[in-house]
């Protein structure tokens, strides 16, 4: 499947775009920083970044969006940022008609690099490593997007496939059975981009 990882911020929002497979080594297909212009009204900030997720969902063509979560912070000024940036990568992944996952920082850091306490320059060295690249992706927000899109693809379809499983429990024996929109909602393949030729 292909991912495109995005490392959300108002500032500097990180991208990253990976093909791969679990068990596999994936591999890097693009990777970069939008910034927005901090002078401009709030508003045309999220505008500016809203096309440029628009433009990277066209160009690169992902199955999925993977989208890190956004957590508490100390600096609540940028905690909001960070939310408003993630909700915009969501939108345009939406407008797509692609499935969008969270995985939360701990999460990305223990699937690429064993650790969920690794820092940026941990996550950053096993990124480059696991990608086979020449020269560490920069800024961290880059790197940070390259390993969410890893992250998904190793751990995603797992994921997937304990959702359906936990929704098939829930129905239970003698429940009125899924939906027809509710079963092709749930059905792997869809989210995995299973027939994507990826």
């Amino acid at each position: 499947m292909r991912v495109l990882g995005i490392d959300p911020g108002l500032t500097r929002c990180g991208w990253g775009v990976v093909d791969g497979r679990p068990g596999a080594r994936p591999t890097a297909v693009g990777v970069g920083v939008v910034r927005s212009d901090h002078t401009l009204a709030l508003e045309l900030r999220l505008l500016q970044l809203h096309t440029a997720v628009t433009a990277l969902v066209r160009e690169h063509r992902p199955d999925v969006v993977a989208v890190e979560r956004v957590f508490q912070q100390n600096n609540k000024g940028t905690a909001t940022g960070t939310a408003q940036a993630a909700g915009v990568a969501a939108l345009a992944a939406a407008q797509a008609s692609l499935p969008v996952h969270w995985h939360t920082p701990s999460e990305v850091k223990a699937a690429i690099s064993g650790s969920g306490r690794a820092d940026k320059e941990q996550v950053t060295l096993m990124v480059t490593r696991v990608l086979g690249l020449d020269t560490p992706p920069k800024p961290a927000d880059a790197a940070d997007a390259l390993a969410l899109a890893v992250c998904h693809v190793w751990r995603g379809p797992t994921q997937d496939r304990l959702r359906v499983a936990a929704l098939a429990a829930g129905a239970g024996v003698g429940a009125a059975p899924l939906s027809v929109a509710t079963r092709s909602a749930v059905r792997p393949g869809r989210w995995q981009g299973i027939g994507s030729g990826r």
